[in-house]
């Protein structure tokens, strides 16, 4: 897909991948004004490799990645909702998914349901002021139905996570906002699983310890591909290590 459009973001694509699989397959997603699960991926620069999942899981039609981010395309480069009913929310400008999750979970909570709104954080998005509002009003609401999964890969758009803006220690920080924090391998399925699933009366954040790239190993721990596009040959490359691994 970022080939074939020549887009960017595959490194923070494949940090991703495994934190969405998990959670689509672990949850009931509703469509926009049903009373399913909610899925808000705040990381929305991260689409294709949410696109991905969300066609292999049914979702959305898979002819739908053909064009992706390409003129007159139903799925945009950065996360879009219009084409995708299962995803409630347009994202790319960061610091906007807690926010709304948070609406939407308190929403629930004042109605009585008991399905979940999960939201999906980059690292480096927790530099925004506008999570941490949301963090103070989701532990003082007690919304036991809102879980975060923060994308740890250690890397943001030009300089790792901690030599742009220090968010370490990053769970103690969280704790500290009175919500209930679990780190654990963020490529491991097992892990993820019992992390995003466990009970608790307060809001959850999970910290999922990635690696960007994750699975090419030229592009993994690599600033350069938060903004590069595969050419033939890295295509080439990276699906055979892909397929020699799998």
């Amino acid at each position: 897909m970022t080939h074939k459009s020549n887009a960017s973001h595959i490194g923070s694509s494949l940090s991703l991948i495994d934190i969405i699989s998990v959670i689509v397959s672990n949850v009931n997603l509703g469509q926009r004004n049903e009373l399913g699960d909610d899925l808000i991926i705040s990381k929305g620069h991260a689409a294709a490799g949410a696109y991905a999942v969300l066609a292999n899981a049914g979702y959305i039609p898979h002819e739908y990645l053909d064009n992706y981010c390409q003129d007159g395309a139903k799925l945009g480069g950065h996360l879009t909702s219009t084409y995708v009913p299962f995803v409630p929310l347009s994202t790319g400008s960061l610091g906007h998914g807690l926010p709304f999750a948070l609406g939407r979970a308190l929403a629930k909570k004042k109605l009585g349901l008991t399905s979940h709104t999960f939201v999906v954080l980059s690292d480096g998005e927790c530099d925004e002021g506008s999570n941490w509002e949301a963090a103070l009003v989701g532990a003082h609401l007690e919304l036991a139905g809102l879980s975060i999964v923060i994308d740890r890969n250690y890397l943001q758009s030009l300089e790792s996570t901690e030599s742009t803006i220090k968010l370490e220690p990053l769970a103690e920080k969280w704790s500290a906002f009175n919500w209930d924090v679990l780190e654990c391998d963020g490529h491991n399925h097992q892990e993820l699983k019992a992390a995003l699933l466990r009970k608790s009366e307060k809001p959850k954040v999970t910290i999922a310890k990635t690696i960007k790239g994750y699975g090419v190993s030229f592009m993994q721990n690599s600033i350069a591909w938060h903004y590069k596009s595969p050419s033939l040959a890295d295509l080439d490359a990276a699906l055979f290590e892909i397929r020699d691994n799998s």
